[in-house]
């Protein structure tokens, strides 16, 4: 017999793992907050906030593809304030080195003894501006950082500080001189995002609001990081029932026996498609994930690990066409009765 869709309360804390002291209400209402702060300074794009706090929460990682000057940083950097976080932003060119990113170890003189000196991803918001630019070798310096969230340098393994989440861009415009991400470092990444640009009518407000001051000066944090690790721990506790797992397993393995897809999405892609499912449930005040939940991240999930055929990009058809399209074709769960 099916697991209900809407169970209730059924925790799933690790074993040894502390019962966090606070309740989705907190998580629901923080997030709220959250929300706010970053949609003073990033005019008009709640939804891609929405997705951002999700990821955050879901302890993922971001992608964000699309044309210079429509907020890619500032959203990072909003975050990051908004959550009494460190933040640091890491320009990616041609001649930087993986050390720069993970940090070296120096022969200090007075001690006689090396030093490690930490890199660019010690914060707990990184930015890689215009990832792509980069070789592939350093390119691969993020790979251990944002799989287990830690460096090793010269044999010497460092924690890196939670929350830890990297925001990558890359311009999909000017593409002379750049690396294109390999499919292993795209599955990294939970979602990849596209701010787009802002309607005329939020481009005005933004004028009138931050035309002559910084924008992220008036931005007062609203919670830190302590508290965010606390709703991390909370999101984890979210209920996925088995039919909602088996679905979600179904629409990823839909991907891999599309004939308009040449590579489909991997079992990392499922599971990041599950915790997203669970953050953006908490946001909404459930403790349970529904097929909606599924639904709604199943393109930002998977729509970058997913390769079109020649003939589907003759046809004009991207990665998040395809999508809606499995979404169309894979039945739904059935509710509880």
């Amino acid at each position: 017999m099916p697991e209900p869709l809407n169970p209730g309360h059924h925790p799933q804390q690790a074993p040894g793992e502390a019962v966090p002291e606070l309740a989705l209400g907190d998580l629901a209402d923080t997030a709220a907050r959250i929300q706010a702060a970053i949609g003073s300074v990033v005019e008009g794009k709640p939804e891609v906030i929405k997705l951002a706090l999700t990821v955050l929460l879901a302890e993922g990682h971001i992608l964000i593809e699309d044309v210079p000057g429509v907020g890619k940083t500032m959203l990072a950097k909003s975050v990051a304030r908004a959550i009494d976080c460190t933040v640091r932003r890491i320009q990616f060119t041609p001649d930087l080195m993986p050390s720069d990113v993970t940090g070296v170890s120096v022969f200090n003189q007075s001690t006689r003894e090396f030093e490690f000196k930490p890199g660019g991803v010690f914060a707990n918001i990184v930015v890689g501006d215009e990832i792509n630019r980069a070789s592939p070798k350093t390119q691969s310096a993020l790979l251990e950082c944002m799989e287990e969230r830690q460096v090793t340098v010269d044999g010497t393994t460092y924690q890196l500080e939670a929350p830890f989440m990297v925001v990558a861009t890359q311009n999909p415009i000017e593409m002379e001189g750049t690396y294109p991400l390999p499919e292993a470092q795209r599955d990294r990444f939970m979602m990849r995002l596209s701010m787009g640009y802002p309607s005329p009518r939020d481009e005005i407000e933004m004028i009138d609001t931050h035309g002559s001051t910084s924008a992220l000066d008036p931005l007062e944090p609203v919670t830190d990081a302590a508290h965010v690790h606390k709703l991390v721990r909370l999101v984890r506790g979210v209920y996925v029932a088995d039919p909602i797992k088996e679905y979600a397993v179904a629409l990823t393995t839909a991907t891999r026996t599309s004939p308009d897809l040449r590579l489909g999405a991997s079992p990392r892609a499922t599971l990041h498609l599950i915790r997203a499912a669970k953050a953006w449930a908490g946001l909404e005040g459930r403790e349970y994930v529904l097929p909606d939940d599924i639904q709604a991240l199943a393109a930002p999930v998977l729509g970058h690990r997913l390769l079109p055929t020649a003939e589907a990009q003759i046809g004009r058809r991207d990665a998040g066409s395809i999508v809606a399209d499995l979404i169309q074709r894979i039945p739904q769960p059935e509710p509880a009765r």
